[in-house]
């Protein structure tokens, strides 16, 4: 899949998400139950994410698209995943909400 450079989110895009969303400045609302494993569909604030989880811990960022219809996905450029980027707490907080 080639999508033009201007329609690609980067990694700290969807980053600064989840830390909206891991701070309570963003509201974040599980479209689904979370599975052991698998992959969730959650939404943050109007953005769309595919979020995979291993034995109930957040893993990766799958997909992500914005409101304005710029997408993330690993595949489309070359960088860190969003869900590396986050700190311990962060990422615990996340972990936390999923799991609410």
């Amino acid at each position: 899949m080639n999508a033009p450079t201007d329609h690609i989110l980067t990694a700290r895009e969807v980053c600064q998400q989840l830390r909206d969303a891991a701070l309570g400045l963003a509201s974040l609302q599980c479209l689904q139950a979370q599975p052991a494993s698998g992959v969730m569909q959650v939404q943050i604030d109007g953005w769309q994410l595919s979020l995979d989880i291993e034995h109930g811990h957040l893993h990766h960022c799958q997909r992500c698209q914005s409101p304005d219809g710029r997408v993330y996905e690993p595949g489309l450029r070359y960088g860190t995943d969003p869900v590396y980027l986050l700190s311990t707490w962060e990422l615990a907080r996340i972990e936390r909400l999923l799991g609410a």
